[in-house]
């Protein structure tokens, strides 16, 4: 899509803007644009850490892994919760862990994809808390698949659960905060996969590339009503993540946490997750990242498309028997 002359002039403006902010924010300098002090709800909000004690955050796909580390952590950060996951038992353990640290919680067991199920833990968090401050859009599932071969219904499928489903909580949330006025901060948990894809996950590399770039338009959209929006983007970790996929791909589950294609040091635990989750929300940024080597690798493949091919090409040749 070719862009008028008004919009790259104006383009170019907000890349000016941008450089200015980050050459003056990294002078310790609380300025924007050419040097304007900022004022008002935007520094504060930008700068100040945010008290998370008696707030109330939604949490989706909490049953385990990243979801489950994350709840013990808003909990541990004095935070009332709203779990949702479709394992009603996990949910109930969960809770009951997290009661017994002396916070509030409420389940809503339920397949996110159901009608109404957003809305339900939207409503779920206004009678019981009188409202909520966050939401952290987390269920999901991974899909191993040629994309030759990948059957338009598992692809419908994936973005029904990863995006769709997470995207429609979001917006419900942001559209309750707007509506009564209120400060927020919403956030998605993508993927470093969102940045790049390696073979055989570009299915599940869409979905997280589509939370991604919506989050970061939200960003930007809501900015001016106090609602903050992020996204998440974790490395490989130990989750069921893996034995999800085998299941999804009819496969044996292994024993084994961890893909074929992660090299041990960049495998992360889940409250290494849980624990930059946290922190962004106390002072809010818009992309989480746990790896400064994968952010760095995933810049890299932006700027050089023949590096990236390169190694999407090594991963091919060391693909595992029965993905090729």
């Amino acid at each position: 899509m070719a862009l008028t002359h008004t919009e790259n002039v104006r383009l170019l403006h907000s890349l000016v803007e941008s450089a200015h902010f980050w050459t003056d924010n990294q002078a310790g300098a609380a300025t924007i644009g050419l040097g304007w002090p900022l004022v008002g709800n935007t520094a504060s909000f930008q700068f100040m850490a945010r008290e998370l004690r008696g707030r109330t955050i939604i949490i989706t796909g909490a049953s385990s892994g990243i979801g489950a580390a994350t709840a013990v952590a808003c909990a541990d950060a004095g935070m009332n919760l709203v779990l949702n996951a479709r394992r009603a038992d996990r949910l109930e353990e969960l809770a009951e862990r997290i009661r017994k640290l002396g916070n509030r919680v409420e389940i809503v067991a339920g397949d996110v994809t159901a009608p109404g199920l957003n809305q339900q833990l939207i409503e779920t968090a206004a009678a019981t808390f009188d409202g909520f401050y966050s939401v952290f859009a987390n269920a999901g599932y991974g899909l191993e698949r040629p994309m030759a071969e990948c059957a338009l219904e598992d692809l419908r499928r994936i973005f029904e659960v990863n995006f769709f489903a997470s995207f429609e909580l979001v917006q419900l949330a942001a559209q309750h905060l707007r509506d009564h006025n209120l400060p927020g901060h919403l956030l998605m948990c993508s993927s470093c996969l969102a940045r790049f894809t390696l073979p055989y996950y570009a299915a599940y590399s869409a979905t997280k590339a589509a939370q991604a770039h919506v989050c970061s338009a939200m960003r930007a959209e809501l900015k001016h009503a106090n609602i903050y929006v992020s996204s998440v983007l974790p490395i490989s970790t130990e989750t069921e993540f893996h034995q999800s996929v085998m299941r999804q791909n009819d496969v044996r589950v292994a024993t084994e946490k961890k893909a074929d294609h992660s090299v041990k040091m960049f495998v992360q635990p889940p409250e290494r997750v849980a624990r930059a989750v946290v922190k962004c929300l106390r002072r809010p940024k818009p992309e989480v990242w746990t790896s400064f080597i994968v952010r760095f690798a995933a810049g890299l493949f932006t700027m050089s498309p023949r590096l990236a091919a390169f190694t999407l090409d090594r991963q091919v040749k060391h693909a595992p028997k029965g993905s090729q």
